[in-house]
């Protein structure tokens, strides 16, 4: 498989090590080849469920261990919540086998109901990488997509948090309260990791 990273201070070692645990989670992986029919615009399979697959091998856990779903993220100009829907339905009956639930997001929508849902109000983002950029911890900022059998990875705090077992805040979008209340639930999966506190 060739691979290839769009993102700064990734080694080529690193990415290698990545593809081959990402490969070794069925369940994931087939997500991440089977996505791809779909065409979803400007993509990534992200977050949690690629964080979490890397956790269980360096930690000798099952792969799937405490990951609850797959974020699949796009970036689409038509904001339309008949659109996303249409995604969502057309790609959760897709893999309603899979072991994972997919959680599917048009990033480009995301300002319109956050403040809603969070009680923040938030501007749009203008890309699907600015919105991954702003996930919760550095290490589960993260996307990966499959084109072509490429693997395509956006890391853009790079992988050595990742790799390294540290869960860092990422405080562009959280506060304290929303780090802490994270933390506190993965603690009761992953108590290995290093935590490191809301400075």
């Amino acid at each position: 498989m060739t691979i290839n990273s769009n993102s700064i201070h990734v080694s080529e070692e690193q990415i290698q090590i990545l593809e081959f645990i990402l490969e070794k989670n069925d369940s994931l992986f087939q997500i991440l080849k089977d996505i791809e029919k779909f065409n979803l615009p400007n993509y990534y399979v992200g977050g949690g469920a690629i964080t979490q697959t890397v956790w269980n091998y360096i930690l000798d856990k099952p792969l799937n261990h405490g990951i609850s779903d797959v974020d699949i993220v796009y970036y689409d100009s038509d904001l339309s919540e008949e659109k996303e829907i249409k995604y969502r339905e057309s790609i959760q009956k897709h893999f309603e086998t899979n072991e994972f639930q997919s959680d599917v997001t048009n990033e480009a929508r995301v300002h319109l109901w956050y403040n809603e849902a969070f009680g923040k109000e938030i501007k749009a983002y203008d890309t699907v990488e600015e919105a991954i950029k702003s996930w919760p911890t550095t290490a589960t900022s993260i996307g990966v997509r499959l084109i072509n059998n490429q693997l395509i990875v956006y890391a853009p705090y790079g992988l050595e948090d990742l790799f390294e077992l540290i869960v860092r805040p990422n405080k562009i979008m959280i506060d304290k309260k929303v780090y802490e209340e994270k933390i506190n639930k993965w603690k009761q999966k992953w108590q290995e990791l290093d935590y490191l506190e809301w400075e």
